[in-house]
Parts: structure tokens; sequence; C-alpha cells
């Protein structure tokens, strides 16, 4: 089954009506068949920015329950490299929850991610690769 990375951008605007990329990200989930990965600084953003509406926070966390993503740890060693991304991408600038998420697609060796931040088009992973950026241009 295939794995792909999704980034709180992503599942903000799958759970909130009023984004303007809400339509792609139905119908993205709705033809996807395979493991969404995510960490918990990504729930931490996503809840945070869906704050608005509690039912809509319950959906999402009833998901993350059931299974429908998967929460990947982050163990001691992960902070170094983030420390490392961090100095590297100063510039961007990168958030924790993105920075979360190249060191579990290195960890997991997943290249495609689920994600509306143009930032991944920018960031690499420890083997000089690309994000594969799964857009909602991609999902007409």
């Amino acid at each position: 089954m295939k794995s792909v990375l999704i980034d709180a951008s992503a599942l903000i605007s799958f759970y909130s009506a009023s984004e303007p990329h809400h339509k792609f990200m139905v119908k993205f989930f709705s033809h996807f068949k395979g493991k969404l990965i995510t960490t918990e600084p990504c729930v931490t953003e996503t809840l945070w920015l869906l704050n608005q509406d509690r039912r809509v926070q319950r959906s999402f966390l009833s998901h993350l329950a059931l299974g429908i993503y998967r929460c990947e740890p982050l163990i001691a060693s992960d902070y170094q490299r983030i420390a490392v991304l961090n100095e590297k991408y100063k510039d961007v600038p990168a958030d924790f929850a993105d920075l979360t998420l190249i060191v579990t697609s290195e960890k997991l060796r997943i290249a495609q991610i689920v994600s509306l931040d143009s930032d991944f088009d920018i960031y690499r992973r420890a083997d000089k690769l690309t994000f594969e950026r799964i857009k909602p241009d991609q999902m007409k």
C-alpha cells in the first residue's frame, strides 16, 4: 500500500469547507487508496487552525483515532536533524511542523507529500531529492 505524507495545509483545507482548496482535497480523499502519514506538530497546527469549530476538530480527532492518518512519532535523534534543517532553511523560514515532515520523509523514505504549501517545492531531503508535492491543480 502506498504511503504519502500529509501536511496541515491539506488537512485544514479538507476539514474546512470555507477553504479555497476544500473541493480539491475532498476529491483527493475520495480517490486516494493508501496510508496518509503526518506528525504530531502537524496535528497540533491543524487543530489550532480549525479552532473556530469544535465539531470539525472532533471530526479530525475521530479520524486520527480510527487510523485514517498515521501520526509518526519523533525520536530523540530527529531533533538534531530538525536543528540542522532549521538553520538550513532560516531564510524561508521553515516552521517546526514542516521540518518534522522533512525528517519523517527521510526516515520512512517517502518523497510524496500532499501539501498546499509551496515551501515543499524548495525543501530538499538528505538524499538531495525534491519532494513530489501533490497539489490541487493535479487533482482536477
